[in-house]
């Protein structure tokens, strides 16, 4: 049953509740590509360090473009913070015997979670071909490493279906053959209205999907970078962005306030209709991840259960 906004819990009451538990939180970086960038990757990962989330991943580039960043930036995380670390992997551009050994690396670096992926196309190219010998699919991949070590595995839902997809039944059946083959944990491609999300999270348990379905929130600061993601993965976005938005390029302390309580408020909605925990798209800039996290209860040093 999908929850109507007028129906669900606590949206006609305060804004903020002092009875609620701080919810359970995870966020993603990518590999840095310059010293810059690596400084600035580093800086957020100290921010949000302290909010102890339940995990922090790290992507994997189209084609497997980043796979020795994301090989250092995970192994520094193990050696310089308390965080646990979740690595993506995919299935392009590598023979499975390639996967499986990068696999192993991280499992004897102590890396017991895995971001389980198809992956983009490589750069220059239509669309998704399986790499001869590689895994064909996510659900492939999900099975390949359940063989390889202890694995706790996360993959991707879409809550508007994967661009490719032919149809929402084939796209839940895709979901559901990852669940079967072994993945524990869902997290959705970001999305702007949580209509959508409870509308597949109901699709997902009708069809017997039962692990969690994580949303995915991406804060949002430049609607034309927003709407370049946005159409590689397939999100809608509202016509009511742009307007929020408008004429901000030139103040930019304003363009984060916006920022801020737009993607607040989606979580804050999610949160009213029962959703404790959430997986923030931080495109390794800190502050306005901090500030949602902030505002829905985590404070420096406290987990979700209080411990």
């Amino acid at each position: 049953m999908v929850l109507a906004a007028a129906d669900q819990p606590g949206l006609g009451g305060s804004i903020f509740s002092l009875e609620s538990q701080p919810p359970s939180v995870s966020f993603e970086f990518f590999p840095p590509k310059t010293e810059a960038m690596e400084e600035r990757l580093w800086t957020a990962i100290k921010k949000l360090e302290p909010l102890c989330p339940n995990f922090v991943s790290v992507t994997y580039g189209a084609g497997g473009s980043t796979r020795d960043r994301t090989h250092v930036t995970i192994q520094r995380i193990l050696n310089e913070t308390q965080l646990t670390p979740a690595a993506h992997l995919t299935c392009v551009g590598s023979s499975r015997a390639e996967v499986d050994a990068v696999a192993r690396e991280y499992h004897e670096m102590g890396v017991r979670h895995i971001v389980a992926l198809r992956g983009d196309p490589p750069p220059n190219t239509d669309c998704y071909s399986p790499h001869p010998g590689g895994y064909e699919r996510a659900s492939d991949l999900v099975a390949g490493l359940m063989e390889v070590g202890d694995f706790e595995i996360s993959v991707a839902a879409y809550p508007e279906m994967h661009p490719e997809s032919p149809n929402l039944a084939a796209d839940l059946e895709n979901l559901k053959r990852k669940v079967d083959a072994g993945a524990s944990r869902a997290i959705t491609q970001f999305f702007f209205e949580t209509d959508q999300y409870f509308r597949f999270l109901d699709h997902c348990r009708t069809n017997g999907i039962e692990i969690p379905i994580v949303p995915g929130i991406l804060p949002v600061t430049n609607v034309k970078q927003l709407k370049k993601f946005a159409k590689l993965c397939g999100t809608t976005v509202p016509a009511w962005m742009d307007h929020l938005f408008e004429d901000l390029d030139d103040y930019p302390t304003t363009r984060l306030l916006v920022a801020a309580t737009v993607a607040g408020e989606l979580c804050r909605r999610l949160a009213a209709g029962g959703v404790n925990d959430f997986h923030f798209y931080t495109l390794n800039r800190a502050d306005l991840t901090y500030a949602i996290c902030h505002m829905l209860g985590l404070r420096p040093g406290r987990t979700p259960e209080g411990d």
